[in-house]
């Protein structure tokens, strides 16, 4: 059974993919908020301990100080670091306070976010999203190929930990991306090599993702569906929509493709047609300054939670 059966479990627009394609930190799983926190630890110990005169500009004062601001753990990290691998993240972050970005300081950097972060997790397993189990096993019960993609060299340690692993029928880590010398986010090999394993071609897949970074991947790569993700939609709504809060950032490895995508009514066809047919975003992101940015890097429709991919209860509209 696949999306596209009348007895589908999910909305219209994810009916026409023949398989899923899911990001994991902060889609699946609260690992996004670990990432954050350890990243901003890392870059205020690095900022604080900066000599005065350190912005490439050369100012000692004025610009000095706002590139020593405090690292921000929502807008800095969606901005510079989410989606991208820990050398990258933190090359762009640096560049664009003005600050070295040379490789020694961006490993050093690199390095003590893995180690905060890599503590954080030995102390406390990640939870998952109850939307994205229900998500899960809806699909896995339909038969639906899903495979899971993170550039994370602790991709499969977290899903372990949140018992998601057995759902999948593929997994690419950073392990994996590593190996195959595969290129970073916006850059789609991840997720192209994540199709290519479930046998899958782009434009019959969909992707979901809550990363700016992760969303353009999407739209780089040809899939033919990309599904932002806002959560921080569900949280101004309360954070107790249909998903809730978990049960129970990335730390990353670093074409051109069409924007195609297969018609989300019919299931056929590809390109900007196809997309117009994806659907609304839901009321809860519509008006969220980051579903309107995920929408302009990519993505055809943004949810707060998975669980808005879930079909209406018998007897309600879907």
């Amino acid at each position: 059974m696949t999306p596209g059966t009348a007895r589908s479990p999910v909305v219209p627009a994810l009916r026409s993919a023949r398989a899923v394609v899911f990001d994991t930190d902060g889609v699946l799983t609260d690992s996004a908020r670990v990432h954050a926190a350890a990243w901003k630890e890392a870059f205020d110990a690095w900022l604080a301990a900066l000599p005065r005169e350190t912005a490439t500009s050369g100012a000692a004062d004025g610009a000095g100080a706002a590139s020593r601001r405090p690292f921000d753990a929502a807008e800095d990290y969606r901005r510079y670091v989410d989606g991208r691998s820990r050398l990258d993240g933190a090359a762009a972050f640096l560049a664009a306070r003005g600050l070295p970005a040379d490789r020694a300081a961006v490993a050093a950097v690199a390095a003590d976010k893995e180690r905060r972060f890599t503590e954080r997790l030995r102390d406390r397993p990640v939870a998952a999203y109850p939307g994205s189990v229900r998500l899960l096993r809806a699909l896995r019960g339909a038969g639906v190929p899903m495979a899971a993609a993170s550039a994370s060299r602790h991709a499969r340690e977290v899903l372990a930990g949140a018992g998601l692993l057995d759902l999948f029928d593929a997994l690419v880590d950073g392990v994996e991306a590593a190996r195959l010398g595969l290129p970073g986010k916006p850059h789609p090999a991840l997720f192209l090599e994540a199709a290519r394993r479930l046998g899958i071609p782009p434009g019959r897949c969909a992707l979901v993702e809550d990363a700016l970074a992760g969303v353009e991947a999407g739209r780089r790569g040809g899939f033919g569906l990309v599904v932002g993700v806002d959560r921080a939609a569900g949280a101004g709504a309360g954070g107790s929509g249909a998903g809730g809060a978990p049960e129970g950032g990335a730390d990353t490895a670093t074409g051109p493709g069409a924007a195609g995508a297969t018609d989300a009514a019919a299931g056929t066809g590809t390109g900007s047609g196809a997309r117009s047919g994806a659907g609304a975003p839901t009321r809860a992101g519509e008006d969220t300054p980051t579903a309107g940015a995920l929408r302009r890097h990519g993505a055809d429709l943004v949810v707060a939670d998975l669980a808005e991919l879930l079909a209406g209860r018998e007897g309600e509209p879907s």
